[in-house]
Order: structure tokens, then C-alpha cells, then sequence
């Protein structure tokens, strides 16, 4: 960017708090769950009762693991967990259990294609901690009311570099650890519940300069979208700062979405005193290379891996293949309809349109893993070779196919759906859509042949959509052509 002759650029690194999707807290057998009555979800070790002990959650490691080896981080031998002490009302404890000096995973980073160009986004260190409470701030009175529910949730705290230039970068390194994070199976990354929560810090350096400006952290985004717009926000507001002759505070902020702009929470101090030290509770951890190598065997291809092997493979559009590869269900489903002998590209488009598109609307509880690749295989099979009008194919029979687990074969036939191919009833259909209307005849016979097209589609509604819609144009052509 450059203004009244002096050029900048932005400085971004990113701490992200990814909430893990285990049935039990971090350090204690409470359930972990989304919208329960507050302070329903507590025990004496989550509300810091005296005499009770922590309990590492074994699966809260293996989740950091695999997210470690996914983004090509060194996985570490030996650890142990440091209380981070400083006192706020929704932390029972006055202390957070998290890893200081020892974090489960270091360095690593992945290569993202971002405006056509490949960058790396670097990682400092990815590491387990406990999440706080929360503080709800009653309108218009002077006390706030604390959910204990999600204190001791287990969390995994990605920290990146700052190696990022500019919004669209950050953008790309969010969507793709969000993807990559439901895929494994690790978290569902809801930012507007809370499960992905984004604080960005944001520097301005004169171009070209070595020394980084006063960064700034941001906080209160609950969308990428949003982190986009608050970082852009943040930079003109230190870029002008600057240009005025005046200095960058280190601070914390937060950002306004209604005047998109950010403003000051806290002043930071020169350096954070937590008075870390050592968890005593909790002896130090250690993994084998073994035990790190069975993980890595039980993980799935990875997203992006797999979006390549379905474009080659199979020659299917890349964003079917990107939208397939959001979710691991998707991709198991998708490989299940080849598996029965659906066509690839067919079954792609069916995926991402059709079948998605009705779980996502429906009410019910559908889940991908449950469907019948079997019978959605048939559905396609049929639909695409003009055994069913698409528009009964997706509106009528794949409901019952989905929700009831109905064969759609049997069922096509038991209603009567299966296109009608007999000469003899398309002409009668025909015959009858072209009297009602000797108008549109004339009019047709006067060169707007796009009557066409209304003759169809009055054939459909006699039909109920039976109809075959090729062998039908033809017999319409041919009978307007007679008269």
C-alpha cells in the first residue's frame, strides 16, 4: 500500500483456537456439549474443588497428533503442562492448565494457493490447553453472570508465524484449517458457536525494512469474513496513525462490526507476567515413535490429496471436487456410489447438488454415514438414463430414498413414475396439448417455433412428468408439422 509517497506493508500472524470435538473435557469426565442449561456441565474438578486431580484426556492428544502431522509439524517426545496464572472470574481455578515451554507439536506449515500464486503460511507451535468459562454480560445491569459449561473444554491453540501480507492470506489459512479439521474428524469448527476463535496480530513495517512495527491483537471476530474485515480496518487505521507522526500502541483490540473499526480493550504490557511454571498435578508425557506412527497410519488421505485424485481419476469439475472434500462423509459417500457402479461425473453432480442440498434442508437428523449408497446409486442410474423425469427423480423419489431407505427402482414402478415411452399414449398426450391451444399453433406455424416448449410442457403436466421428453419433441414437431 502506499500513501503520500511512503509504502507499507502489512505484518499478520494468527493465534486460533480450535475447540476439540471429544465427548469429555480435557482433565475430567464432564461432558463437552453446544447450548446446555448453564452450569449444567461442571464437576468438582472442572468448578477447581479442593483435593481433586486432572486426568489427561488420551484423546485429546491423539487429536493434536494427527493435526500436528497434517500440517508437517515436529511432534514432541517429552512434555508437560505450566499453569498460566492470572485471575478472572469465569477461571475457577485462577490458573489455566496449558503448555508453555513444551507444546505437543513445533514448527511445520503448509503451501496454500492464494490469487493464483503459492504461498507458506509457517507455524510456530500448535499445543493442548484448557478452555475458560464464560462471562454473559446482563443488558443494562452491573454484574455479569458466569457459565461454568465450558471451563476445562479441551482446545488446541494453532500459532502461527507472522508471515502473512494482507486479508486474502488469512483468509485462506482459516477455510483451509477449518476444512482440514472437520475433515480429520477433530473439531466442527463453528465460529459463530465458538469451536474456531481467530485473534489476529497486525503490524505495518515501511517496506523492505527488517524491523517489525508495534503489533496489535484483535480480537471478537466470529467469521472469516469478518477477521478479513477488521484486519483491513486495522491497517488503515496504523497506516494513517503513522503518516499523522504518530506511534502504534501495543494493545489489545476489539473489533466494531456495525462501524468496522476496531477499538481499544487493554494496553499490553511490555511483556505478559503469567508466572508460568511447571503443572504439578500432571505428570510429564511422553510418546513413542511408535505410537506416533500408529496415528499417522489410522489417518485418511488428506483433503487436498484427494480433491487432486478426484479430478484425475474421474475428470470431475474442481469444485465438485473441493465441495466433496469439505467433509470425510462426503468423500466416503462419493466413493461408495463408484463402488456400486455409479458414473463418476453423475454421481458428483448428485452429491453436491441434489442429495447435500435436501440434508441440508431437511429437519431431521440425517446422517451421511447412514444413507444407502446402494439404492442412491439406482436413483442415479435411472435418472440419468431417462428412466425418471429428473424433476420426480430428485423432488419425490429421493426423499423416500433418504429418509425411509426405499428402493427406487421398486418404488418408481409401484407409483407409476417411470417415463412413458409407448408411441401410442405420447400421441394421444400430444394431441390433446396441441387442440387446446390453435392459437399457439398458428403462431408456431408463423415461425416461433419456441412454441415447442410450451407444447412439452403441457404434455408434462398430463403426464405428471412421465412423458419421454426427447420422443415427445418429436412427436410434436411431427404432428404441428402435419396440420
Amino acid at each position: 500500500m502506499e500513501k503520500s509517497g511512503q509504502k507499507f506493508e502489512p505484518v499478520i500472524g494468527l493465534e486460533v483456537h480450535v475447540q476439540l470435538n471429544t465427548k469429555s473435557k480435557i482433565f475430567c469426565m464432564d461432558p463437552v456439549m453446544y447450548g446446555a442449561e448453564p452450569n449444567t456441565l461442571v464437576s468438582p474438578v472442572s468448578l477447581a474443588h479442593p483435593g481433586t486431580l486432572p486426568v489427561l484426556n488420551k484423546e485429546v492428544v491423539n487429536k493434536a497428533i494427527k493435526l500436528g502431522l497434517a500440517m508437517n509439524c515436529n511432534i514432541a517426545r517429552r512434555m508437560y503442562f505450566d499453569r498460566k496464572n492470572y485471575f478472572y472470574p469465569d477461571s475457577p481455578k485462577g490458573y489455566q492448565l496449558t503448555q508453555d515451554k513444551t507444546p505437543i507439536c513445533k514448527d511445520g506449515g503448509v503451501k496454500l494457493l492464494v490469487g493464483g500464486n503459492e504461498i507458506f503460511i509457517s507455524l510456530d507451535k500448535i499445543h493442548m490447553e484448557e478452555d475458560a468459562g464464560k462471562s454473559i454480560h446482563v443488558d443494562g445491569a452491573d454484574y455479569s453472570q458466569i457459565d461454568l459449561n465450558r471451563a476445562g473444554t479441551p482446545l488446541l491453540e494453532v500459532v502461527t508465524n507472522p508471515c502473512m501480507s494482507n486479508p486474502e492470506e488469512v483468509a485462506a489459512f482459516l477455510n483451509y484449517l477449518r476444512r482440514l479439521v472437520r475433515y480429520l474428524d477433530i473439531s466442527d469448527a463453528n465460529m459463530e458457536e465458538g469451536s474456531l476463535r481467530c485473534d489476529a496480530n497486525v503490524s505495518i513495517k515501511p517496506v523492505g525494512s527488517e524491523k517489525l512495527g508495534n503489533k496489535v491483537e484483535i480480537k471478537n471476530m466470529n467469521s472469516v469474513r469478518n477477521v478479513q474485515k477488521a484486519i483491513k480496518s486495522e491497517i488503515k487505521r496504523q497506516e494513517k496513525l503513522i503518516l499523522s507522526g504518530e506511534n502504534i500502541i501495543s494493545e489489545t483490540r476489539l473489533y466494531d462490526l456495525d462501524k468496522d473499526q476496531t477499538r481499544s480493550m487493554r494496553t499490553k504490557e511490555a511483556l505478559n507476567d503469567y508466572r508460568y511454571f511447571p503443572e504439578p498435578d500432571i505428570s510429564e508425557v511422553e510418546l513413542s515413535e511408535e505410537y506416533i506412527k500408529d496415528i499417522q497410519r489410522q489417518m485418511p488421505v488428506l483433503p487436498e490429496e484427494k480433491e487432486k485424485e478426484f479430478i484425475n481419476k474421474y475428470g470431475i469439475s474442481e469444485s465438485n471436487a473441493s465441495i466433496i472434500c469439505e467433509d470425510r462423509e462426503l468423500v466416503e459417500l462419493y466413493e461408495s456410489l463408484i463402488n456400486e457402479g455409479a458414473e463418476p461425473k453423475s454421481a458428483s453432480n448428485w452429491l453436491v447438488g441434489p442429495i447435500k442440498g435436501f440434508i441440508n434442508q431437511s429437519d431431521s437428523k440425517v446422517k451421511l454415514k447412514n444413507l444407502n449408497p446402494v439404492f442412491l446409486s439406482s436413483l442415479i442410474e435411472i435418472s440419468e438414463a431417462g428412466k425418471v423425469n429428473q424433476h420426480i427423480a430428485t423432488k419425490e423419489i429421493l426423499p423416500e430414498v433418504i429418509l425411509n431407505g426405499n428402493d427406487p427402482v421398486k418404488l418408481a414402478k409401484d407409483k407409476g413414475l417411470l417415463i412413458e415411452k409407448n408411441a401410442d399414449e405420447l400421441n394421444l398426450w400430444v394431441t390433446e396439448a396441441i387442440s387446446n391451444y390453435p392459437d399457439k399453433v398458428k403462431a408456431w406455424k408463423n415461425g416461433k417455433k419456441g412454441l415447442s416448449k410450451f407444447f412439452m410442457g403441457e404434455v408434462m403436466k398430463a403426464s405428471k412428468g412421465k412423458a419421454d421428453p426427447k420422443q415427445t419433441l418429436t412427436i410434436i414437431e411431427e404432428q404441428l408439422n402435419n396440420l
